[in-house]
């Protein structure tokens, strides 16, 4: 009987595949990889068609030894390494180091790891596949070319030890450019008025002020909004129009890579180094008792939705048997991949509808059962009905004045009994309208005359798309073609360990270090940190896969322009360590131009005069460098000279702009009068801890203070004069609004904008 080696990347799928082989199976694990290029120079022969100069990766001799011995007693070799390009690379350099005669090598792919699929495997190998290699190989080299020749210049520019990445750079690029935009936003006032009104059944609902006279409202000020609310008067609400359709809701497709990140940073707010690593440990196997080790969900590095067939007759079954004939589609919901998608592989499914999350749970830690039941809902969903609901829009008048508002009822639950998805699952893609289906609406038919409870303008604000946090910056990458499904949890915890970003409040601020590398690379290097020059050579890699595209070729053509932009740069790339980075801060020792430095320890501010002035000043906070001010119509109390905003480490304030001169300063006003004392204004401020308070501006002589955000409003209860109402927001994310006297509330104001809001 022959004798056959079987090599995998890890004990633990080594552990798995060994229970399904016979005994004349050797299962050996190389531990990741094997070669890679040398870590002190560049290795790889530019001038030679970028010949590579692969080692043994130091430390791995005695695997690569043991692995060789075994190869050598084996009459065949079967190579198992993950079906995807870098387990392809790690299964060519094993190739190699084996040293067995080709006709004896044989590759295999496991997509997912249980007794089915691995003797189905094993018994249909194929042989190595170079086209995938050399994709995998071209990326190797592309990123060690852009490591090798950039970080230097970083070193000499600005500071010794900094690196730069091609995909990373592109990463810094779009959280630095973002920060940009929110930092360069100039907020616009605008109030919305929204009625609160009772029909002749229950439940109260909150209809929205949208014209006048047939003309769409834009409500720029507190004095418009004052005087349309003063017009409603004494005038009846009627219901001009009712419209009702039936809309229905498709569940999300199954996980991929980047949503299963996405998801998983969302709900269970894991990291998407977490998300993998968990990942990987459910696909290699789990120990489940009598069972032994199997393998739960399927490969998990994948951009294709696809699902094997047999995978859609089982889940079907299973929600057939478990939910009723109803929650079962006609056909089964079918989901298109990206153009590049790899199709040959699956989505993120389990491979088993036996093993549900209560059966395995006992075997699973907290977090592996938590990934594993978010995979599981999701690709179970995936093949269930779509949600039904009723919705209703109905158009109200009041004089020559237009209100109206939206409503749904869930007609039959559908996916949605398995997989909540709610507002955070948008940047996954869901089409539905999660207010609406939440908010439910009394009877209503034209002619119906409505009774008036309260009439509420609102302030609000416009506000900036947000700072991105770890799933939307993956969106973005995955939707701009950037990197590959594999190397996205990669690139966001590289930059966050080179400092060139930090975590606020889970969004990512750019520090001082990582906007000043990402302007000097945009200024010498605009292609590199392109999205759509960086989208395209992912392209190129994938054409490499194909067979279309040589790799050799492909790599030139991206060093030939990127060796001409590296040698302007050297010549004419700002060096902050010499010159600094200006800044609009005068010197307070000589009143010269301040300078942002770089030295030993780091960045810091030293005065343009130096050595004549020698004044330096540590720079605290890299992540949050000063913002300009922002000037407004106010005048200082002081001075009489003009306010401006400025951020401090509590938030955003009013100070003089002849600051230093003058430092008068205080808070910003909401516009409300403060309910104690009359004579000031409730301003927003910030405890230590940056928690949100407000109090009045005549604080000390006033010590009034509330801790929800005050808004303009009548309470409802006749019996209290209160003027003033503050906003609250329920346990289910509902917002609602109480009096801070009496503490009646009023019907959830489910009809508002998101980021609404005290102007800050």
């Amino acid at each position: 009987m022959e004798k056959a080696l079987v090599v995998v990347e890890s004990p633990a799928k080594a552990k798995t595949i060994k229970k399904y082989l016979g005994p004349g199976y050797e299962v050996k694990a190389s531990v990741g990889h094997i070669k890679d290029l040398p870590q002190k120079e560049l290795g790889v022969k530019v001038a030679e068609g970028f010949a590579p100069d692969y080692q043994i990766i130091e430390g791995k001799e005695k695997v690569v030894k043991e692995l060789s011995s075994a190869a050598q007693k084996a009459d065949l070799v079967f190579l198992a390494t993950d079906p995807d390009r870098e387990g392809e690379a790690i299964a060519w350099h094993l190739n190699e180091a084996l040293k067995k005669p080709s006709e004896k090598v044989f590759r295999v792919l496991f997509n997912e790891l249980t007794e089915r699929t691995i003797k189905e495997a094993m018994k249909n190998p194929s042989r190595l596949d170079e086209k995938r290699y050399n994709a995998q190989q071209a990326r190797r080299i592309l990123d060690r070319i852009v490591g090798y020749f950039l970080s230097p210049l970083l070193w000499d520019k600005v500071r010794y030890g900094l690196s730069a990445g091609r995909v990373q750079s592109v990463a810094l690029r779009l959280i630095v450019d973002r920060q940009n935009e929110i930092e360069a936003f100039v907020p616009r006032e605008y109030w919305t008025i929204t009625a609160q009104l009772e029909a002749g059944s229950p439940p109260p609902f909150e209809a929205k002020l949208i014209e006048d006279d047939g003309r769409k409202l834009e409500i720029s000020d507190a004095q418009a909004a004052a005087a349309l609310a003063a017009r409603v008067g004494t005038n009846p609400f009627k219901v001009v129009d009712v419209k009702r359709r039936e809309r229905t809701r498709k569940p999300l497709p199954p996980f991929i890579t980047s949503t299963l990140q996405q998801a998983a940073s969302r709900k269970l707010r894991f990291t998407g180094s977490r998300t993998m690593r968990i990942a990987q440990q459910l696909y290699e196997g789990i120990e489940l008792g009598a069972e032994g080790a199997v393998g739960l969900i399927t490969y998990m590095r994948t951009d294709s939705p696809r699902i094997a067939p047999e995978a859609l007759d089982a889940v079907r079954g299973w929600i057939a048997t478990t939910y009723g004939e109803k929650y079962l589609p006609t056909k089964p919901h079918v989901y298109k991949g990206r153009k590049t998608a790899q199709e040959a592989h699956e989505a993120i499914r389990p491979t088993s509808m036996n093993f549900t999350p209560e059966k395995v749970a006992r075997f699973l830690d907290k977090d592996q059962l938590a990934l594993y039941t978010l995979i599981w809902q999701r690709f179970v969903a995936s093949q269930a009905a779509p949600a039904v609901f009723d919705h209703t829009t109905a158009t109200l008048e009041c004089g020559k004045l237009v209100f109206r508002v939206s409503g749904s009822v869930m007609k039959f639950d559908g996916y949605t009994r398995i997989y909540s998805e709610g507002k955070e699952d948008e940047a996954d893609g869901s089409n539905g309208d999660a207010d609406d289906s939440e908010r439910r609406l009394p009877p209503l038919h034209p002619g119906d005359v409505l009774r008036l409870s309260a009439l509420v303008p609102r302030q609000h604000f416009t506000q900036p798309r947000p700072a991105f946090n770890e799933a939307s910056l993956i969106k973005e990458l995955e939707e701009s073609g950037i990197g590959r499904p594999s190397t996205y949890a990669e690139t966001v915890a590289t930059i966050q360990k080179r400092k060139y970003v930090e975590l606020q409040d889970k969004k990512f601020i750019p520090t001082l270090l990582g906007r000043i590398i990402a302007k000097l690379l945009v200024e010498s290097f605009p292609n590199l940190v392109n999205k759509r020059f960086t989208a395209e050579m992912e392209s190129s890699l994938d054409l490499i896969e194909e067979g279309t595209a040589s790799w050799k070729e492909t790599l030139q053509g991206f060093f030939d322009p990127f060796e001409l932009d590296l040698a302007r740069a050297k010549k004419q790339m700002r060096n902050i360590k010499k010159d600094g980075l200006a800044t609009p801060e005068a010197c307070p020792a000589c009143g010269r131009q301040l300078l942002i430095r770089s030295g030993r320890y780091g960045l810091f501010m030293g005065c343009s005069a130096y050595p004549a002035c020698t004044y330096t000043r540590k720079i605290e906070d890299q992540a949050t460098p000063a913002k300009e001010p922002i000037p407004t119509d106010e005048k200082c109390l002081e001075c009489g000279a003009q306010m401006v905003i400025r951020e401090g480490r509590t938030g955003p304030f009013l100070s003089c702009s002849r600051y230093p001169e003058c430092k008068a300063a205080r808070p910003i006003s909401t516009g409300l009068a403060c309910p104690k004392c009359g004579e000031g204004q409730l301003a927003q401020r910030r405890t230590k801890k940056r928690k949100i308070f407000y109090s009045c501006t005549r604080y000390p002589q006033c010590d009034y203070l509330m801790w929800n955000k005050p808004v303009s409003g009548t309470c409802p209860n006749p019996d209290c004069d209160s003027s003033l109402m503050e906003e609250h927001r329920s346990r289910n994310g509902k917002t609602f609004l109480q009096c801070p006297k009496c503490k009646a509330k009023v019907t959830p104001a489910e009809d508002q904008p998101q980021g609404t809001g005290v102007a800050v």
